[in-house]
């Protein structure tokens, strides 16, 4: 009896211990970050760079060792609805947008922030006939990928676009069009794939820019450049636009996000296990949020400001971390 006692206390100290490790705690800081939304994060070493957001708004960065944010140079110019990557040391914008909703405007440029050198600088042209926002990006093999978008603001012009930028060469390449077309995406890479998932067609000219959500998962196949769409039993469980993605070993997760079916922004965290082909639900964050980014440090991931409801308004100016 006492040996069952003690095997039931060890195994209640264990279940204790692993759900205190899988839960989003918000990080208490000295200072906040800026509150902003349509922002994004990406990670440079074992820092979280904070950039861009409606408006002109600092950089900003979270040392994760000294649990601190300090305030860096702000973007040269307007720079919001994109997915930041990290190349070589530094953090790219491309597919990104510029002015107000809801016509915003595409970014005609590349625009790079050096964290080292404290300065953002302006990049090679984007192709003319190429330039969206609210699009996927994430790196592969040195080459940059950006996926999906919209051509005008929130009203109207989603594609199913995919390009291959090579900035050793500063060349740009068409790719066979994703099967669906959507905008306000977050993509990542797991094993020589490039998974879509989550996002919609935004549609102010129909008064839809909410609504049309996208459930389907597409994935593309760098090794044999073909695209394929997942069942329709491994669509996404909760369809929702402005989420944000990392991956985490064979695992692509999904966070946050807005849509038509509930004014709060999206607590959801779901991760696609690539290798058991199966949806897992994550614990929720602790504050909905869409609109900004996530990245992971040292097998954790990080999440900061965006936005609480679908719009918007409130603007959020806090951090959490999924240990």
């Amino acid at each position: 009896m006492r040996l069952l006692k003690l095997t039931l206390f060890a195994s209640a100290v264990l279940y204790f211990q692993f759900s205190q490790a899988q839960n989003w705690e918000t990080i208490n800081v000295s200072e906040n970050c800026t509150a902003r939304h349509e922002s994004s994060l990406a990670a440079v070493g074992n820092k979280v760079v904070l950039l861009g957001g409606r408006g002109i708004k600092p950089t900003e960065i979270f040392d994760t060792e000294t649990q601190t944010w300090t305030k860096h140079a702000e973007t040269p110019i307007e720079i919001h609805h994109f997915q930041a990557v990290t190349f070589k040391g530094e953090v790219y914008v491309l597919g990104g947008f510029t002015g107000g909703y809801p016509h915003e405007t595409p970014i005609e440029n590349i625009y790079i922030f050096n964290i080292d050198k404290n300065e953002w600088r302006k990049g090679p042209e984007i192709p003319e006939d190429r330039r969206r926002g609210a699009a996927g990006c994430t790196v592969y093999k040195d080459k940059i990928y950006l996926v999906c978008g919209i051509q005008d603001g929130h009203w109207d012009g989603h594609v199913a676009w995919l390009d291959e930028y090579d900035p050793s060469t500063n060349s740009w390449r068409k790719l066979a069009n994703a099967p669906h077309a959507r905008d306000h995406v977050s993509v990542g890479v797991v094993n020589d794939k490039l998974y879509v998932a989550g996002g919609r067609r935004s549609s102010g000219k129909t008064e839809q820019v909410f609504n049309l959500t996208e459930g389907a998962v597409d994935v593309y196949d760098f090794s044999e450049d073909k695209w394929q769409t997942l069942p329709k039993n491994l669509d996404i469980p909760t369809q929702r636009a402005g989420s944000f993605a990392v991956t985490m070993g064979p695992k692509i997760v999904i966070l946050g996000g807005e849509s038509a079916s509930q004014e709060a922004a999206h607590s959801d965290v779901e991760a696609f296990d690539t290798e058991k082909m199966k949806w897992e639900k994550y614990p929720s964050l602790v504050r909905g949020r869409h609109g900004t980014g996530a990245v992971v440090i040292d097998g954790k991931i990080y999440t900061a400001a965006g936005c609480g409801q679908r719009g918007g308004n409130p603007e959020l100016d806090t951090i959490e971390v999924f240990k």
